[in-house]
């Protein structure tokens, strides 16, 4: 058996890189999703979902590097369900309303930002070992 799942969104805040006991560099960030539509009574509803994403090895050293807070991303990974409910993380906003994030293991990772939009990141692709990043001189900053 076998799943993917693509997510576009922008990055919620800033990643956090740390090591495994093994040296292996895995970091983490969120990504929201937005949905916008009119409902049946005319009603404007706006819908966010949020993803949490981890990376692993050299995808995750360049996400650590050149994401940031706000920048567009497409990635896609696998769903990875929590230990204790099997589905969603479950948590309670700071309004006392439930929320819940999604986990996802990211196996290639996009950046789509344009330079326009600040954002001048080289796009990390491949296995979740590998990342692909032009030669350094390439690099457009």
């Amino acid at each position: 058996m076998y799943h993917t799942l693509i997510i576009v969104g922008n990055v919620g805040k800033d990643p956090e890189m740390r090591y495994t006991p093994s040296g292996q560099a895995v970091t983490s960030f969120s990504v929201a999703t937005n949905r916008q539509y009119t409902a049946g009574n005319g009603e404007q509803v706006k819908e966010t979902i949020w993803f949490r994403i981890s990376t692993w090895g050299k995808t995750a050293e360049v996400c650590n590097q050149y994401l940031k807070k706000g920048t567009k991303v497409l990635i896609e990974g696998r769903l990875t369900p929590d230990k204790t409910t099997g589905g969603p993380r479950i948590w309670t906003k700071q309004d006392g309303t439930a929320g819940a994030s999604f986990e996802v293991t990211a196996q290639t990772v996009r950046f789509l930002s344009s330079r326009a939009e600040g954002e001048s990141a080289p796009m990390a692709g491949g296995s979740m070992e590998m990342a692909e990043l032009p030669p350094e001189d390439e690099i457009p900053f």
